[in-house]
C-alpha cells in the first residue's frame, strides 16, 4: 500500500474501532444508570434495544446517502454524531434525555459500515488487507473499549467518563480532515459526476438519492445474485451475535467449576466486571485481531468465498466441541479462543465478497444491506440465545450455533456456484 491508502486505512481502523468502543461501553455504563436514574434494569434494556436497533438498521439509508454523497462526509458526520451524543449522556438529567442520546448514538454510528466499507473496498488495491486491518481497528474497539470504560469507573463520576469518551473521536475525526481521498482513488473512480462530493461516491444527480436510482442499484445487486451473499452474512451475523451475547456468563458458569480466581474485593460494585471469566472474554476478542489479519491475508490469496465455506465449517465443529471441552481447564481455554479466531476471521473474507459481488457504483448500498442484515437480522441471536438458555441449556445452544455455521457454509457455497462476480 502507498502512503495515501495507509492513511485511510488507518482513518477507516480508527474510526471502526471508535464504533465498537461506544457500543460496547454502554453495557457497562448500565450498572450506574440503574441506580442514577432509579428505574430497571428492564426499562435500561429497552432504551438500549432502541439504540443497537437504530444501528442496525440505519445501516440500509447509510448506504443509500454513501453512494450518493461519499464516504469521507459520512464517516467524519458519523465520528462527529458518536462524539455529540455521548456529550448529551453526560448532561442527561433524566431517563429521556439518555434515550434520546443512546438514539443518537445508534442513527450516526450505523452509516460508518457502509461508508468505512465502501471506501476502502474502492481505494486500496489490497483490498483483502486493509479489510484485515479494519477489522483489528474494530476488535481493539470492541475488547479494549469496554474494559477501558470500567477501569475510568473505578475513579471517576460516570458523567465525566462519558464525556471523556468523546475525545477520540475529535482526535480521529481532524485526523481524517488530513485524508485525500482522491490520491489513493483509480482515475476510473475520480472521473464521477458533480454530484460526487469527495470522488468516492456513487450515481445520482447532486448527490440526490431518488427512490428510482435506489430501486436501480437494488435490482443490480439482486441480478448478480447479492441475494445469496445477504443469506451468507445475515446467518454469519446471527452467529456472532448468539455467540457473543451471553458469552460471559457462559465462561463464567464453567470456570466457576473449575477455578476459584478473585481479582478484586467482592464487595466492590465493579467486581462482577473483573472475575475471571470477564478476562477470558476480553482474551476471546483480543484473539480476534490475530483472526482480522489472517482473514485479510486470505482474502488477497484466495476466493473469499471459498474461503468462507471452510471457515464456517470450522465453527460447526467448534461450536459442538464447546461444552465437551469444558471437562478441563485447558481444552475449555483453547476452544474458546479457537472460536474468537476463526469468528473474527470471517469477517474480513464475508467483507470481500461482497465487495467481490457488487458494482462500484452500488457499493454503499451493498454493505447498507450487509449491515442490515449482520446487525439488523444478526441481533435476533441475542433473543434466541436467551430464549434457548431459559427454556434448554448451554448444549442445546452450541447445537443451534452449529446449525447457524452448517447453514452458513452451504449459503457460502451457493455464493460460490450461482451469484456473479463484478470485479
Amino acid at each position: 500500500m502507498d502512503s495515501a491508502e495507509q492513511r485511510i486505512v488507518a482513518f477507516t481502523a480508527g474510526s471502526h474501532g471508535l464504533v465498537h468502543t461506544y457500543e460496547l461501553s454502554i453495557p457497562i455504563l448500565l450498572t450506574v444508570w440503574v441506580g442514577e436514574f432509579s428505574t430497571t434494569a428492564a426499562v435500561l434494556g429497552l432504551v438500549v434495544t432502541v439504540g443497537y436497533g437504530l444501528f442496525g438498521v440505519g445501516a440500509l439509508p447509510g448506504g443509500i446517502l454513501v453512494d450518493r454523497f461519499g464516504s469521507k462526509p459520512l464517516i467524519l458526520a458519523c465520528l462527529g454524531g458518536m462524539a455529540g451524543s455521548f456529550l448529551l449522556v453526560s448532561l442527561a438529567p433524566n431517563l429521556l434525555t439518555l434515550a434520546l442520546a443512546i438514539a443518537v448514538w445508534g442513527v450516526t454510528a450505523s452509516v460508518y459500515h457502509p461508508a468505512g466499507l465502501s471506501l476502502l473496498s474502492k481505494s486500496v488495491d489490497q483490498r483483502g488487507t486493509a479489510l484485515g486491518y479494519h477489522g483489528i481497528g474494530g476488535n481493539l474497539g470492541i475488547a479494549l473499549g469496554p474494559l477501558a470504560t470500567a477501569l475510568l469507573l473505578l475513579a471517576f463520576d460516570w458523567r465525566i467518563v462519558t464525556a471523556a469518551l468523546t475525545v477520540p473521536a475529535a482526535v480521529v475525526a481532524a485526523y481524517g480532515l488530513t485524508v485525500d481521498i482522491d490520491d489513493a482513488l483509480p482515475d476510473t473512480e475520480n472521473a464521477v459526476s458533480d454530484g460526487d462530493i469527495d470522488g468516492d461516491g456513487g450515481s445520482g444527480a447532486n448527490g440526490a438519492a431518488s427512490l428510482s436510482t435506489i430501486a436501480d442499484d437494488t435490482r443490480v445487486l439482486l441480478a448478480g445474485g447479492f441475494l445469496i451473499v445477504f443469506v451468507f452474512v445475515t446467518f454469519s451475523g446471527l452467529y456472532y451475535r448468539t455467540f457473543l451475547t451471553f458469552l460471559p456468563d457462559l465462561l463464567g458458569d464453567v470456570l466457576g467449576g473449575l477455578i476459584d480466581i478473585q481479582l478484586i474485593d467482592p464487595e466492590s460494585p465493579y467486581a462482577e466486571e473483573f472475575d475471571v471469566a470477564r478476562y477470558l472474554y476480553v482474551a476471546v476478542l483480543m484473539v480476534g485481531v490475530l483472526g482480522q489479519y489472517l482473514g485479510g491475508r486470505i482474502a488477497d490469496r484466495v476466493p473469499p468465498e471459498r474461503a468462507l465455506m471452510v471457515l464456517m465449517g470450522i465453527l460447526t465443529v467448534l461450536a459442538l466441541l464447546f461444552v465437551p471441552a469444558s471437562e478441563t481447564i485447558v481444552t475449555f481455554i483453547a476452544v474458546s479462543l479457537l472460536l474468537g479466531v476463526v469468528l473474527f476471521t470471517v469477517q474480513p473474507l464475508s467483507q470481500a465478497t461482497v465487495a467481490a459481488y457488487s458494482p462500484s457504483e452500488a457499493r454503499g448500498i451493498s454493505f447498507g444491506y450487509t449491515y442490515l442484515g449482520i446487525f439488523g437480522f444478526g441481533s435476533l441471536g441475542a433473543a434466541l440465545a436467551g430464549t434457548v438458555l431459559t427454556r434448554a441449556g448451554p448444549r442445546e445452544l452450541f447445537f443451534v450455533l452449529a446449525g447457524i455455521a452448517a447453514l452458513g457454509a452451504l449459503s457460502a457455497a451457493g455464493v460460490s456456484r450461482l451469484a456473479t462476480r463484478q470485479d
